[in-house]
């Protein structure tokens, strides 16, 4: 049986943009604007990340899990809100996290694809940690067709998933290709038929909360989105370091000795 973690307000109307669940040390988010292809807003854009901050703190959480309601994962910024920018009447407060905020979660995140990923939603996929996506969800850019650019850090992040050439077709075209192309160009880890995407995914999630170190995790994270920016004798050097850090760590002992006894690990909380 599922659970609200501690520190998500039932009486509080902000959490109905983002529903929480937990489960055997997954916690799942989902944006909830079904009706809106669940288009980003301030408003739900200040809810997931505070609740990927709770989730940080939470020892409960090992694995979290970011989906979206109905039809869609996020088709983007609120029509609503463009047009406001557009005629100049736009009031809202953004909030002061960048939209890669999730890269500095120390918990892995799985971005689970289920319908529409568009714009500010295709950011959002893409700075989870690892992507699945049902084949026939609909990705695109969006931007050029829009009038903008490249938005919120994804002219950095494309071509690294997918090579210069692939990102300037998708940034420059805007065209709309499936899930199951996203694989195929790196974007995601997997794709599948959307009635087991969220079995899928839960399945991959919760054996990571099972079999790996959240210390591990967390390094690692650190290492792979920080090793992008670094030279190769650079990372080399830091990961010797960290090496012998982990060594220390009960994390270390532990893995040893379940391996040794053949069981499944019993790893602290982050």
């Amino acid at each position: 049986m599922r659970e609200r973690p501690e520190g998500f307000r039932e009486g509080d109307a902000m959490v109905d943009l983002v529903l929480p669940s937990i489960e055997r040390g997954v916690l799942t988010l989902t944006f909830n604007r079904p009706d809106r292809l669940n288009a980003w807003t301030d408003e739900m854009g200040r809810r997931y990340f505070d609740q990927l901050a709770e989730a940080e703190k939470n020892p409960e959480v090992r694995v979290i899990v970011v989906t979206g309601a109905g039809k869609g994962f996020c088709a983007g910024a609120d029509f609503r809100t463009l047009t406001a920018i557009q005629d100049g009447s736009y009031a809202g407060e953004p909030d002061r996290r960048p939209n890669t905020f999730p890269t500095t979660i120390r918990k892995p995140i799985i971005a689970a694809v289920n319908g529409a990923c568009a714009g500010l939603g295709m950011v959002h996929a893409l700075v989870c940690d690892l992507v699945f996506t049902a084949a026939e969800a609909k990705w695109t850019t969006a931007f050029a067709r829009r009038g903008l650019v490249a938005e919120y850090g994804l002219s950095w992040i494309l071509p690294r998933l997918a090579g210069q050439a692939r990102a300037m077709d998708l940034l420059l075209s805007g065209r709309t290709f499936t899930g199951a192309e996203a694989c195929e160009l790196g974007l995601a880890n997997r794709a599948v038929p959307g009635e087991r995407l969220i079995e899928e995914t839960l399945a991959y999630a919760h054996e990571l909360a099972t079999y790996s170190s959240p210390a591990s995790m967390a390094v690692i994270k650190r290492q792979i989105w920080g090793d992008w920016q670094q030279t190769l004798e650079a990372s080399e050097s830091a990961a010797a370091r960290l090496m012998v850090d982990s060594f220390t760590r009960p994390d270390f002992a532990e893995g040893v000795a379940s391996f040794v006894e053949r069981r499944a690990p019993g790893f602290p909380p982050l």
